[in-house]
């Protein structure tokens, strides 16, 4: 009981001393796979390949004995920030399965002008250097019927995080992601819930090579007090249905509601609490063409004027599969609908039980 006791005070003294952020760790909330962007990201519940690795790692129970890989490039600001992912997902047996991932969103060649002047006072254009910023994370993944419920399965996630600000600070972190997802017939529901344990990353900050800059005595960089910053959770419920239209042509559509435990711009949101809709489709061909149309990310922004302006964000995709290779394609925020990134989303998805 000491033990105990003496484990809670030292999380509670952890979380007294970190700071919970709006938008820590938001590289890993951007999402992967062009066929879930297409379909607005609502994939909670019917997700059942290598990518639940991301979505929700209770679906790679659904694997089967096929051994998947799957890849994506996504290009944000113009190209300025690249964003990639790499994930492979191994059958332990017909219903468990483990998985591991790979996330960057980085942007490079960064100007770094911070000893742009010399110590008499000069400029210098040859002391102009480049530096990236990066984050990273590895995942570890598992799905299956562990709790030995019919139709249920379980999946859990382990992240390490490392972000990276060149040579001036870096930062490494742990969390964990919780899925379920249950399955009848057609119909499925599932939830994720992301950074469960409250996903805390520590900071490291180089003060030599920081270089200070200071005016009149005030310090203009000064680096935050705090090094250690905890990630709220989000929570993710979806419920999907799949209808057989002729024995080549397939139905697929989901719902889910996605929830934030902070107040945001979301459609509907309170103090502690915020949540907004998704909603997606999937028509198949002989399970070989799909066509794909999404909407979410519905929010209320604020104008220039004051007043709100309600907005949403429509996408579309299409998909093709042969002998275990996938290839899907999603365009997001149609239009420019909302204040969303805009982006073409290519990613390939590769079944190697094909190929045995």
């Amino acid at each position: 009981m000491q033990k105990f006791s003496l484990l809670i005070l030292l999380m509670c003294a952890t979380q007294v001393a970190a700071q919970f952020r709006s938008y820590s760790n938001e590289f890993l909330n951007i999402g992967v796979d062009a066929r879930a962007f297409g379909m607005g990201n609502a994939v909670v519940a019917n997700i059942g390949d290598v990518n639940s690795t991301y979505w929700n790692p209770a679906g790679l129970a659904q694997m089967g004995d096929r051994w998947q890989g799957a890849a994506m490039h996504a290009e944000y600001f113009q190209s300025i920030a690249k964003y990639d992912y790499l994930a492979a997902a191994i059958p332990l047996d017909n219903r468990n399965a483990i998985g591991v991932s790979l996330y960057r969103f980085g942007v490079d060649n960064i100007l770094n002008t911070t000893e742009l002047i010399d110590n008499q006072g000069n400029i210098d254009y040859d002391r102009i250097s480049t530096f990236s910023t990066a984050d990273y994370a590895l995942q570890m993944s598992y799905g299956g019927n562990f709790f030995n419920i019919e139709d249920v399965n379980f999946g859990l996630n382990a992240k390490l995080v490392y972000r990276n600000v060149g040579k001036f600070a870096n930062a490494f972190g742990f969390g964990l992601d919780a899925g379920a997802q249950y399955r009848k017939g057609d119909f499925a529901a599932g939830i994720m819930v992301r950074d469960i344990t409250s996903t805390f990353n520590v900071w490291s900050v180089n003060q030599d090579e920081l270089n200070q800059l200071t005016i009149d005595g005030i310090v203009l960089n000064e680096p935050p007090e705090e090094t250690m910053e905890l990630t709220l959770p989000k929570i993710q419920l979806g419920v999907s249905q799949k209808v057989h239209f002729s024995d080549k042509f397939t139905g697929l559509g989901e719902l889910d509601l996605n929830f934030k435990l902070r107040e945001t711009n979301d459609l509907v949101s309170a103090s502690n609490l915020s949540f907004s809709p998704a909603a997606g489709i999937e028509v198949a061909y002989d399970e070989m063409i799909f066509i794909r149309a999404g909407v979410n990310n519905f929010q209320k922004v604020e104008n220039f004027d004051g007043n709100q302006e309600f907005q949403f964000q429509p996408n579309i995709g299409l998909g093709f599969k042969y002998n275990g290779i996938s290839i899907d394609y999603a365009l997001t925020d149609i239009g420019d609908q909302s204040i969303a990134l805009y982006s073409n989303i290519f990613s390939v998805k590769i079944d190697m039980a094909e190929f045995y």
